[in-house]
């Protein structure tokens, strides 16, 4: 886990110095790779297409988590696909302070048949979001193993927020 910063330090910052105080610059939004929006907002939820590990430079990281990719990359690939939720959020809203809570996250893990360890994988965004949103940044979550994925992509992983009044 990479809580970086303290539970009082959460509740005097908002999610910008948070993301400062960990060395994050939030990229451009990532644009759709097929026929479907980035996000859309109903009511005062926003609902978060699957976002993957791309970098700022547009590389992808790939490969089978329990073959090729251990655990520990793959951590690091969904905290990556963390900070890409994080810049379509803030595309979207226009003010990551707009968020009231990270509701409900399912991560995807592109494993091995044998691969068993999807949830310490998908903690990589988990452990971000609250990093960024503190107590606002526990959610419920579906961790699970695919046979292949877009790209043969690491981790995919989608989002649903709540929006404050």
């Amino acid at each position: 886990m990479s809580h970086n910063i303290s539970t009082a330090a959460k509740a005097e910052t908002s999610p910008y110095d948070r993301l400062r105080a960990l060395g994050i610059i939030l990229p451009p939004a990532p644009s759709p790779i097929a026929n479907f929006v980035t996000h859309i907002q109903e009511g005062n939820l926003l609902y978060l297409s699957g976002q993957g590990p791309r970098e700022d430079d547009g590389f992808m990281h790939t490969g089978k988590v329990g073959g090729n990719v251990s655990v520990e990359d793959a951590y690091k690939h969904a905290r990556l696909t963390a900070i890409n939720l994080l810049a379509v959020m803030h595309s979207a809203l226009g003010d990551l302070n707009r968020v009231k809570r990270v509701v409900k996250l399912l991560g995807m893990v592109n494993a091995t048949s044998e691969f068993g360890d999807h949830p310490l994988v998908i903690n990589g965004c988990s452990d971000l979001l609250i990093d960024v949103f503190g107590e606002a940044g526990n959610h419920a979550r579906s961790a699970v193993g695919f046979g292949s994925l877009p790209g043969n992509i690491t981790v995919e992983i989608e989002a649903i927020i709540a929006l404050k009044d």
